[in-house]
């Protein structure tokens, strides 16, 4: 995940979560001497564990999504289409195609996933969040922050919603002083404020 600022608000993905550590027996569990033909078969048995699980996790989201980052989305699209066909009901799948639809442009594509995914899972905050950002890109401000509040009622500390709803609360300001000023062009003080938040929108300091 990553921060994008005020004017472009923050997409969240699915980030695979890293292995634990393999763990070292002490000194006086391992074995000095196994003889070779009982290593032979040690060692073709680990191979063929770690090739069969390799092969069995091809489907999940993690590792989906790292072939998508890695460049081979054609490919990660076959697989997550594939594993969607077979576990129709799993939201972490369906969430992870709407993401690489949006990563890949096809954001009218990513729009629909994503509110087929609060209707169907209502209580997941992640898709209204996802949503928000797609809806604030077309300029549906009142849309957005409504999507955003209901990802932080779904889940309260979830700050990527946090820092989003802030952002479009920000947009909303502006738009409202913009109205302001227009109809009282020599009020100082609105003026400030507007000044202050388009600053804020626009601020360089907030980097990706």
């Amino acid at each position: 995940m990553h921060r994008l600022g005020i004017g472009s608000i923050q997409l969240v993905s699915i980030a695979a979560r890293p292995a634990p550590a393999s763990r070292v027996p002490p000194p006086s569990t391992v074995r000095p001497y196994l003889p070779f033909i009982v290593v032979l078969l040690l060692w073709m048995a680990s191979v063929t564990g770690s090739s069969a699980s390799a092969a069995e996790g091809d489907d999940k989201p993690a590792a989906i999504e790292r072939l998508h980052r890695s460049g081979q989305s054609a490919l990660a699209f076959q697989r997550v289409d594939k594993a969607i066909a077979a576990q129709p009901g799993d939201p972490a799948l369906r969430f992870l195609r709407a993401v690489m639809m949006n990563d890949t442009g096809r954001y009218s594509e990513a729009r629909t996933e994503y509110e087929r995914l609060t209707q169907d899972f209502p209580e997941l905050p992640e898709p209204f969040n996802n949503l928000a950002v797609l809806v604030a890109a077309q300029g549906r401000l009142d849309r957005a922050r409504e999507l955003l509040e209901t990802a932080l009622r779904n889940d309260p500390a979830y700050v990527t919603a946090q820092a989003n709803l802030g952002d479009v609360l920000v947009r909303l300001a502006v738009r409202s002083y913009e109205a302001a000023a227009s109809a009282v062009r020599d009020d100082a003080a609105l003026q400030r404020k507007l000044r202050l938040a388009r600053e804020l929108v626009n601020d360089p300091s907030i980097r990706p």
